[in-house]
């Protein structure tokens, strides 16, 4: 350990007298010898030394206490004053002034070298070091231990926890990754230190104040940065999985048993009621939203992304004995506006088995087009069933149907979808759609007409008006192709 001017003064080789106040401290530990004869050394220290001096530049009064002052404005804890080179012993004036500023002053006989001080203090510095060092060491190893043999982010962090001495949390993408003292959440009273794992998810360890930290947590913040990637990794890998085996479920290409088998292989149980939260972001939102973490409710449940052309979602496919829906739909809005995900949560029914999570999936999927931050299912709706169904080809149907006005208005800026989705929500009302769209009502009526010719479909009609709605419904809810 480091040595302090009061375990020097018992050392009898160094002779060493004290010659201060008996008020002034004596048990500051020393960083250093510093050896000078400068008039002013203030500049050349950087505190916690113990300044050593024959006073061959301190021959007045005024230059002994001004010698005082610049020791004592560098922070160092004491001064060593040799006797027998240029004085016979300590100046009055010297030590007047260090009692003054409570700095230490000791005595050092001629016969005692300055390097025999410095030696000593060197060793006990160099044996605190390599103690400090090997018990760094020592914990390293543990913490590595700790991962390697399979206890993963929780088993580092309470033992982290444990050398420390302080309550530990993990947090990514917003949300907590593990904590020592579940609950609390990082506030004033928490220390943050920044993670790295080349992602962009904001990955942070939280240390509650007053901590102990010897260097330990430098080491450990490599340890759980490589972690949370390889984290990060595994979930994703998970969820490219299941959302494969749920875009199956959904396209109805599976038999019933091999849809039983691969949810299982999901630890999804068929047999119970499940119900299906869904979220559709945006491609640069999307890596995020794949990718992170889920809140505290939701963790025991399968997630899964399904990318494919134009679809961009999480799944989750959540028992119903979990909880109220709407609640943890709420928990998952709440988690995605933790890191920067704007989107609306559908909510499916609960329903057991594949055909029944097929159903879920369209409900939340046209829940979700309703834009709410939360929203929860209506009743099972004409489209959501046919789509569901595995015997009517309605995305094709729908391709046809609107395939040519889709064609024409790339191939012209006609705007005969947008004209006809807007007379369809408007109740065929021409004067409301003109209104909406700006319009003549004659240009709206000359675009009614060429949606009749160019599909076949007249939306003036009530059959054709239902079959361009449907149409319409399964082109904006239909399944990954």
């Amino acid at each position: 350990m480091a040595l302090s001017l009061a375990d020097l003064l018992t050392v009898p080789a160094l002779s060493l007298k004290n010659m201060g106040s008996v008020r002034t401290p004596l048990t500051t530990p020393i960083d250093w010898v510093a050896v000078t004869e400068l008039e002013n050394p203030q500049a050349f220290l950087s505190g916690g030394e113990l300044v050593l001096t024959t006073g061959a530049r301190q021959g007045t009064a005024d230059a002994q206490r001004s010698f005082v002052r610049q020791i004592r404005r560098a922070g160092a804890v004491g001064i060593g004053f040799g006797i027998g080179f240029e004085h016979e012993t300590v100046p009055p004036a010297l030590i007047a002034e260090a009692n003054r500023w409570a700095v230490p002053v000791v005595e050092v006989p001629y016969s005692t070298p300055f390097i025999a001080i410095g030696k000593l203090v060197a060793d006990a510095r160099s044996s605190d070091h390599y103690s400090k060092l090997e018990r760094l060491l020592r914990e390293h190893q543990v913490l590595a231990r700790s991962l390697l043999t399979g206890g993963g982010l929780p088993a580092l962090l309470r033992k982290l926890a444990a050398m420390v001495a302080a309550d530990l949390m993990i947090t990514q993408y917003g949300g907590e990754v593990f904590s020592t003292a579940p609950g609390t959440g990082p506030g004033e009273e928490w220390h943050a230190v920044a993670l790295s794992t080349g992602k962009r998810d904001a990955s942070t360890l939280w240390l509650r104040k007053p901590f102990q930290d010897d260097g330990i947590v430098d080491y450990a913040r490599g340890l759980i940065s490589i972690e949370l990637n390889n984290l990060v990794q595994r979930r994703h890998t998970a969820r490219q999985i299941a959302g494969q085996v749920l875009a199956d479920i959904v396209r109805g290409t599976l038999e019933a048993a091999d849809a039983t088998a691969r949810l299982e292989n999901l630890h999804v149980n068929p047999a119970a009621k499940n119900f299906v939260l869904l979220v559709h972001a945006e491609e640069e939102k999307f890596t995020t939203l794949s990718a992170m973490t889920l809140p505290p409710e939701l963790e025991s449940t399968v997630a899964a992304v399904v990318k494919t052309g134009e679809h961009n979602e999480l799944l989750l496919i959540v028992p119903s004995q979990l909880g109220d829906p709407a609640v943890l739909g709420r928990a998952l809005s709440r988690q995605m506006h933790d890191v920067g995900i704007v989107a609306p949560v559908g909510i499916g029914g609960a329903y057991s088995q594949a055909n029944g999570l097929r159903w879920s999936y369209f409900e939340a999927r046209e829940a979700a087009t309703r834009g709410l931050d939360v929203n929860v299912p209506e009743r099972l709706s004409l489209t959501s069933l046919l789509l569901a169904s595995e015997d009517v080809p309605m995305a094709d149907m729908a391709a046809e149907a609107l395939g040519p006005l889709v064609a024409f208005d790339s191939a012209h800026g006609a705007e005969l979808m947008e004209t006809l989705e807007s007379y369809l929500r408007l109740n065929g009302s021409v004067a409301a759609v003109a209104d909406a769209l700006t319009l003549h009502r004659n240009t709206v009526r000359y675009r009614l007409t060429q949606i009749a010719e160019l599909t076949g479909y007249d939306p003036a009609v009530t059959p054709d008006r239902v079959q361009l709605w449907l149409a319409l419904s399964v082109r904006r809810l239909s399944p990954p192709a």
